[in-house]
């Protein structure tokens, strides 16, 4: 194979231009197609968990049949969604856009970072990191799809429902729906990156299997806090249940460390007998 040509300083920069112009673009295209399906975009993913046939909540209402259990059937959702700035549906309709634009274009994005970040690794970095775009992409979504179909319809329900006196009703600012929404979808998407984050770690021999099995009771604590922090909902059933999958992240980490060590001895072996 070739060697890759020599790039001066200024063409780096040129070349990660183009590679920022593009992804941008990409975000901006798709939160123009975004902002044009107003329908669907609020209509049904947005206000979606604020509704009671939202797909989480039919699925628990037929559990509960199954189970012979009533209280899992949501009847309603104690809350209206107000707005009371004039230009707050407006300025609401561009973020979402944008941030539609985002998710739909990560695997873009990603793929366009990793473009540039490629020709800078050595023959046996690349040759494990062929499948890094599809990874990350598959942890990104499914942080997502988590977040949006399991964390954020049980804390909305939730919090929707809760009231301290029979005589106060729940009007929720638009404003306040759509960040918490949109910060639990979010952070799940970042936090699923965790195994991609180990991945590289390991394969840079910062991060052992056996220093993560060291501090594993640690982790959970860690995890625990995170997921206290990241559920608007005081109760512990939604923190578990962001806590658990974080933890099976944590232990497939373990295994994907482990897996790579035997791999990255035999790079430095090779390096060193190339020096």
């Amino acid at each position: 194979m070739s060697e890759e040509k020599e790039m001066s300083f200024l063409d780096h920069l040129e070349e990660l231009r183009w590679h920022i112009i593009r992804a941008v673009a990409a975000i901006v295209i798709l939160a123009v197609v975004a902002f044009l399906n107003i329908d669907i975009i609020f209509g049904k993913l947005i206000l979606g968990p604020s509704k009671i046939d939202f797909p989480t909540y039919r699925a628990l209402c037929s559990l509960g049949t199954w189970l012979g259990v009533d209280g899992l059937c949501i009847q309603k959702l104690g809350f209206i969604i107000q707005n009371r700035t004039m230009t707050g549906q407006f300025t609401t309709h561009i973020s979402i856009s944008i941030l539609s634009g985002f998710i739909v274009a990560f695997p873009y994005v990603f793929w366009e970072i990793w473009r540039f970040i490629k020709p800078g690794l050595m023959e046996t970095e690349r040759r494990y990191t062929n499948f890094a775009v599809a990874f990350v992409t598959l942890l990104f979504l499914s942080g997502i799809s988590f977040g949006y179909f399991i964390l954020s319809p049980l804390t909305i329900n939730f919090l929707a429902n809760y009231q301290i006196d029979e005589s106060i009703q729940n009007f929720v600012d638009l404003d306040s729906y759509i960040s918490t929404l949109t910060m639990m979808v979010l952070a799940c998407g970042i936090m699923f990156q965790l195994p991609a984050i180990v991945l590289v770690a390991a394969k840079a021999g910062i991060l052992t299997a056996g220093l993560m099995r060291k501090f594993r009771k640690h982790s959970f604590i860690v995890i625990l806090l995170v997921a206290a922090i990241l559920t608007p909902s005081p109760d512990m059933f939604s923190q578990l249940i962001l806590a658990i999958p974080l933890y099976g992240l944590f232990e497939l980490s373990i295994l994907m460390a482990a897996s790579v060590a035997p791999k990255v001895i035999e790079a430095i072996e090779e390096a060193e007998l190339v020096e």
